[in-house]
């Protein structure tokens, strides 16, 4: 683009440099090497955003005229929009299930019995069969085992001893940043990547100048270089001793899937600046976001933790009945160190630890086999099986890592904007599934390797993606609404006895599943719409969970307030998709009778003949403006009173009566700050931004 434009003389080179975090060496080495532009990257850009643009530009119109008031849909989006309505059916269809647990205290025989300890084992195994979560399914069964286990005698059948290696986590990526943020931080996943930008571009220190605190922040790779990796090492020697630093550098080659790996994994761009040295300089939650990665920075290149277990089989003689007991106590910390380091840190977070029962540790280290224990107390606990809970940000981000779906700099926005729709799950089946949308992210690697051509990928894929959008197009709206209806009619009526769907207004129709064709959601409304306009409830997306009332469920009808003074019209009081509103003459086809909207009424019934005429006369000329000649005027909406002026419209204060409102005050208003413009002059395109090509 320079050369097109002649800004570069003949002996100017131009070349790529590319540096991962904002420090001097890291610049500096990025300069020592230069590359020319990848054109299989460019092309790669290219192909899927044309992709986004084909499936964002292909369904969201078919969206606004099919389900009006949905905004819009994409690639990305509709395969998360699909895992949340997968689940959300698994909930739905969820029956529990009773299981009952048998939990036992045995007593250990020693030389003095008074001294002996209690030991809590859970039953495995009865009648020589293996027990799992719904064996016991009752009270009765549950009760039989009670008093069998009373009646039984009890020995230790077998001791076992092991040590468990922890690794240390690996260092954070974006997608395990948001889920840790979320889950520790209660961040979301928009607000973490907010926070990680601020630490990214860096603070002025007091004995530095501007300085950045963390890498690149968006990122899939798990890769550290291996000056900071010595270094981290060093750091954690000279902090915990030589014993807890991992013997060489620890490199993670794990992949996320169809992963690009452009850039390092999130780490201090100096992991000696300790979050400690920070208190003051940040506030409180980029301290807390700094003091998260840096101490899974410094974990990943700790050693391994080590917990000794001990497990032990106590049961009858004969092994007809068996239960299990375990203890477990941390034999050497690791990279558990870096998480109990108070003075590292602003806090002590231990929440990476392993789980440690260290109780009954030295109780259980003393049993050998055929040991005599009693049994004492016998706890039986009902249990009902739950379903699947909901996706939190964190977990949907996981789940869209796992399946190869999106980008690290693209889950934040996904959260931001996923919807809930059926509409794309039943007409367009392909674009939701997981494995096309995870295929078509290999598909746009192999075009980064240069093994695929775009436009071809891109023509393969639009042939296809064509036919959905056009056999959708000719979809009729009432095919759409018995879709939703078929699907989600469970929900929508749970009762199945028909009578339940009798339009309680009319008698005569059927309640149904109807979409606004305004744009203001879904409603349970009456088939014989317009001879019946019962109502019975709203679907819309901004319902909140409210209490339910003793109130049924109402329809509006219209109202007649009276007649105009001067007309002898008659004005109707009504309800709209957008509130209540006055109007002056009935619905006449081909006819557009004034209408003013109502705003601010909190008891619909308390409107007059008065009120309607009073604001029946907006808009509202107060004179014409002495800079142009051009009308100045009133305006009345839901919202409230405005000045206009050709494009300007400046809204009239809540304390400032309407009325009284003159000329002079009308043109203090349109001078303030407060005035905004509306519309754009016909013939002037908005000026379109330059792209920068990433």
């Amino acid at each position: 683009m320079l050369e097109q434009q002649g800004a570069l003389s003949c002996n100017v080179a131009v070349a790529r440099v590319a540096f991962h975090e904002i420090t001097e060496d890291a610049i500096k080495k990025a300069l020592m090497s230069p590359r020319y532009i990848d054109m299989d990257l460019v092309n790669a850009y290219l192909a899927r955003r044309s992709l986004d643009y084909l499936i964002g530009f292909g369904i969201s119109p078919l969206l606004w005229r099919k389900l009006p008031g949905c905004q819009s849909a994409g690639r990305v989006q509709s395969a998360a929009l699909a895992l949340v309505c997968d689940r959300e059916a698994e909930i739905e269809q969820f029956k529990p299930q009773e299981y009952w647990t048998v939990q036992t205290d045995f007593k250990t025989q020693f030389a003095d019995p008074s001294n002996g300890t209690l030991i809590s084992s859970r039953i495995k195994l009865l009648n020589s069969n293996k027990l799992d979560q719904l064996s016991i399914c009752s009270q009765e069964e549950a009760r039989a085992i009670e008093k069998r286990i009373h009646s039984s005698q009890f020995e230790v059948l077998g001791v076992k001893r092991s040590k468990i290696h922890k690794n240390p986590p690996m260092p954070y990526i974006t997608s395990s940043l948001q889920q840790d943020a979320a889950n520790k931080l209660h961040f979301t996943a928009g607000y973490t990547m907010k926070v990680a930008q601020k630490l990214y571009e860096g603070i002025n220190l007091s004995s530095e100048e501007a300085t950045g605190l963390i890498t690149y922040m968006r990122t899939d790779g798990f890769h550290i270089s291996d000056g900071a990796a010595e270094d981290i090492r060093s750091l954690v020697k000279e902090r915990y001793g030589q014993e807890y630093a991992s013997e060489d550098i620890r490199k993670y080659l794990k992949k996320v899937k169809n992963a690009q790996e452009a850039h390092e994994a999130i780490r201090p761009t100096s992991i000696r600046r300790l979050p400690s040295s920070l208190v003051g300089v940040l506030d409180d939650d980029s301290l807390k976001l700094y003091t998260l990665i840096w101490k899974r920075t410094m974990a990943c290149q700790m050693e391994a933790s080590r917990t000794d277990l001990i497990q032990v089989d106590i049961g009858t003689p004969k092994g007809g009945m068996i239960f299990h007991s375990s203890a477990s106590r941390l034999d050497f910390k690791g990279y558990q160190a870096v998480y109990e380091d108070i003075e590292a840190s602003t806090s002590s977070d231990s929440s990476e630890g392993d789980a440690v029962h260290g109780g009954n540790f030295e109780d259980l280290s003393k049993l050998k086999i055929k040991d005599l224990v009693s049994p004492v107390n016998v706890h039986l606990g009902q249990h009902f099986t739950k379903p699947p809970s909901r996706y939190s940000e964190g977990a949907l981000i996981k789940k869209l890592e796992e399946l190869g779906i999106g980008r690290p700099s693209t889950y934040a926005s996904i959260m931001k904007v996923l919807q809930v729709s059926a509409f794309l799950l039943h007409h367009f089946s392909e674009v939701a599934d997981y494995s096309f949308t995870a295929n078509m992210e290999a598909e746009l690697d192999n075009v980064s390797a240069g093994s695929t051509e775009w436009k071809g990928l891109l023509k393969d894929y639009w042939e296809r993606f064509s036919k959905y959008c056009t056999d959708a197009g000719k979809l009729d709206g009432r095919k759409v609404e018995r879709m939703f209806e078929e699907k989600f009619g469970p929900i929508l009526f749970p009762d199945d006895d028909k009578d339940s769907r009798i339009c309680p207004s009319c008698s005569e129709g059927t309640l149904r599943f109807k979409v606004s064709r305004y744009g203001e959601g879904y409603f349970i409304g009456c088939d014989r719409h317009p001879k019946c306009k019962y109502i019975s409830r709203s679907l819309s997306q901004q319902e909140d969970d409210t209490e339910p009332t003793d109130e049924g469920p109402k329809s509006f009808e219209p109202r007649l307030l009276g007649v105009m003074p001067d007309s002898n019209e008659k004005v109707f009081l009504k309800q709209g998709p957008y509130g209540h509103y006055v109007q002056v003459g009935e619905d006449k086809k081909g006819l557009f009778p004034k209408r003013a909207s109502l705003s601010e009424v909190k008891d619909i019934n308390t409107v007059t003949l008065e009120d309607a005429i009073e604001l029946l006369q907006y808009p509202k000329i107060l004179g014409k403006h002495p800079d142009d000649d051009h009308p100045v005027l009133i305006t009345h909406s839901k919202v409230g009173y405005n000045i206009k002026h050709r494009r300007s419209l400046a809204a009239v204060p809540k304390n400032m009566d309407p009325k009284k409102i003159t000329l002079e005050r009308a043109l203090k208003l349109l001078s303030g700050k407060s005035v905004r413009q509306i519309g754009r002059p016909k013939g002037k395109a908005k000026k379109q931004e330059p792209i920068e090509w990433h």
